[in-house]
């Protein structure tokens, strides 16, 4: 059996998984649908499009349901409080993503242009919003978020729910807001090249050619940004990591440069913000060479750095508090009790490769391309 301590660590290396793996097959979902008004310019073409993922993209979506899971699972404290703090984002991000399902089942049961033109346009909100506010919270958290935690360890926040959205749309977020869309999107686009025909595939490769830069620019802005105008958080005291949780028994300092300090300690660290910077380029070669394949390997091995560079800088932070810092949860002092991580480490030993077993064959399956013969030969597909 692994101890406390270690298992912790473990399950935070789990949840940063799914979370990667969320971005790399549900993101490939709303980067298909952000590009639907730009690379589909009538029926056919965005038949084409809808085709290339209307048969998964209800699985890839578990991926998400289960990251939420995860940490209510391991993390209750933080899913509480989160679930408080981003109310309003997670209402804007939830009432987006009913625009999916009922547009995969709806915009072709009217064959009229407008109805399948308003489904499209919901389509894309369904891809597009999500994917800005992943990043809007994302940056928000490494600003710290305004809660504290009173002596019974209940969560108090700053402002009302009404007021609540607008604080989070400040500059920074809004940087990491459009890295993680534009980021989503070029995968998506990745995805268009490899698996759709025609103009589709080929618009997908132009704008791949010219999104994909901008990956590298905006998260390249996002780190420096962060480095000279954004304090990070640094545990100056704490209890045993084996300890049972209590988030206000360890000392929590702001400075200058916190964030940075495991790339100090630990400089094969700056591996993933080296992956996240160059990868992106890489993708835009292979875009342009019409190597779609490699360009989505990389794709994906540009989001896996991106995330692993914001998980990393707050490790062991999960949610900062700028109102007392004191309050921030951590991997050591969120988590749920010895037992219960050990029932969901063999759970998830047990039936992950199980998942992903099926998940790679139904890939195999329903590998080749999506063609406008198929789509007039199957002119009453659900699509």
């Amino acid at each position: 059996m692994l101890d406390y301590e270690t298992l912790k660590l473990v399950w935070w290396v789990l949840v940063g998984t799914l979370l990667i793996g969320f971005a790399i097959t549900d993101g490939m979902d709303m980067g298909v649908g952000s590009l639907l008004p730009f690379v589909a310019r009538n029926d056919t073409e965005r038949r084409i499009a809808i085709n290339t993922v209307g048969p998964h993209w209800d699985g890839n979506q578990v991926w998400f349901i289960t990251a939420g899971g995860a940490i209510f699972a391991a993390w209750p404290a933080v899913y509480a409080a989160a679930f408080s703090g981003f109310y309003m984002a997670m209402l804007l991000v939830l009432f987006a993503l009913f625009f999916r399902p009922v547009g995969f089942d709806y915009r072709s049961k009217i064959d009229h242009p407008r109805w399948r033109s308003a489904w499209d346009w919901g389509l894309f909100i369904g891809g597009a919003v999500p994917a800005l506010i992943f990043g809007v919270a994302f940056g928000n958290l490494l600003q710290g978020v305004p809660f504290r935690l009173d002596e019974l360890l209940r969560v108090h926040y700053q402002g009302s729910l009404l007021t609540a959205l607008l604080p989070l749309l400040n500059p920074f977020a809004l940087l990491t807001g459009l890295l993680s869309l534009t980021m989503l999107t070029v995968h998506g686009g990745l995805w268009l090249q490899l698996r759709a025909s025609g103009e589709v595939a080929e618009r997908s490769r132009r704008l791949v050619r010219l999104l994909a830069p901008l990956v590298t620019l905006a998260f390249g802005l996002a780190g420096l940004w962060l480095w000279s105008a954004i304090d990070g958080y640094r545990i100056v005291a704490e209890p045993s990591h084996a300890a049972l949780p209590n988030p206000l028994a360890k000392t929590v300092v702001r400075a200058a440069g916190a964030w940075f300090d495991i790339y100090h300690s630990q400089p094969l660290a700056l591996l993933a913000p080296a992956i996240g910077l160059l990868a992106p380029l890489l993708t835009a070669l292979l875009a342009s060479a019409r190597r779609p394949g490699l360009g989505f390997v990389t794709s994906a091995l540009a989001m896996a750095g991106i995330i692993a560079t914001a998980g990393l800088a707050m490790f062991p932070f999960i949610m900062p508090s700028s109102l007392d810092p004191n309050s921030s949860l951590t991997v050591w002092d969120a988590a749920s009790s010895h037992k219960t991580l050990t029932v969901m480490f063999w759970a998830v030993v047990i039936f992950l490769p199980i998942v992903l077993a099926y998940t790679v064959w139904c890939y195999t399956r329903m590998w080749g391309r999506v063609t406008a013969e198929e789509i007039n030969r199957n002119s009453h597909s659900a699509y």
